[in-house]
Formats: C-alpha cells, structure tokens, sequence
C-alpha cells in the first residue's frame, strides 16, 4: 500500500510539470516526465550541468522504447536479454520526448526497467521517465539516501519515500549502440 501511496504522490507532481526524488534501480535520480522541456529544464539547472550533457530515459517495456525509437538495432535486445546488471543503451534518432533531453549526435540514453516502483510509476505515467543521478555535477553520485546533498533536497518538488536505507550499487552500464550495429562501451 505504501508503494502505491508513492506512486500516487509522485505522479500527481509529474503530471503538474514538477520533479522528483527517486529511487531507482542503480543510484537515486531526479527525474520528470520526459516530454515536459520545463520540467528538464529545472533538472539540468539544479544539477548546474549544462544542457549538452544529456540525461537518459527509463521505460517499462517495448511500447514505450517503441515509441521514443522508430527502429532499434537487433544487438540491442540481445544485450538487454543478456545483461547481468542495469545497462543504459544510448540509440540513435529519439522521437516524440522533450528536445533539450537528445544529445548533440542526436542519441538518448533509455534504459529498460524491472524495478516495481520504477515500473509502475511508468506505467502510470505511460511515458518515459527521465533519470539522473542526485548529485550537482561534477560531484560524485550518492550511493545512498544519506549522501544526497542538501541543495538537491531541497531542488525537487518530491522526495518519494520509500528504499532510503538501501546501499546502492555503482551506476548502469552504459553502451553506445548505433542503427549500423556498431558497438562502444562507454561505461562498464
């Protein structure tokens, strides 16, 4: 009940245009619908990170990556099939998500999600979630509720309230994937 109480709470700022505290299923993020510039907007200039350094997207399933990617290579599904831990694949030619989330080579960062809350607030939301860690740039990511400072606290809308005595692992792989099947390794 109180996941979904959570949920509730969160989406309602969501769909009013504010950002949230989240966990996820690496680090905590901030994160927004990503369709609302605005919303992005106030994330990047929280975070003090420039606009060119883009944020990734979380979705719940093939509907969704469908919808942000008119095709996806087939090397993609073979590496979400057979990753061992969260991995972010950054694809080319983004559609239908806000503008000031592709980056300059016009590629986005999405990374499919099994994490419940994440999940289902998703599916609520029935749009990708941005994600990005709770940290100003240039410092590190927190690997805890404890270690987030009080200036991104204090930044978002809502902090949702569920998972703050977790330990979080490292940060997702992340895997540049282009429509020719090329494949970089960007973080491990």
């Amino acid at each position: 009940m109180e996941m979904q109480q959570e949920i509730e709470n969160a989406l309602k700022i969501m769909i009013a245009g504010g950002i949230i505290l989240y966990p996820t299923d690496t680090i905590w993020g901030i994160g927004c619908d990503a369709t609302n510039p605005a919303a992005i907007s106030r994330i990047y200039k929280l975070k003090q990170r420039t606009e060119s350094k883009s944020m990734i997207c979380l979705v719940n399933g093939e509907r969704l990556l469908y919808q942000i990617f008119d095709k996806i290579p087939e090397t993609a599904w073979q590496i979400m099939e057979l990753s061992e831990k969260p991995t972010t694949l950054v694809l080319d030619k983004p559609r239908n998500i806000a503008k000031n989330l592709i980056a300059e080579d016009n590629t986005l960062g999405v990374r499919m999600i099994k994490e419940p809350f994440c999940f289902k607030l998703i599916e609520r939301l029935k749009k990708p979630l941005v994600s990005t860690s709770a940290n100003l740039s240039g410092m590190p990511s927190p690997r805890s509720f404890q270690e987030i400072s009080p200036e991104i606290l204090k930044g978002v809308d809502y902090v949702v309230n569920l998972h703050r005595d977790k330990i979080c692992n490292q940060a997702s792989t992340i895997i540049k994937l282009t429509l020719d099947n090329q494949v970089k390794i960007i973080r491990k």
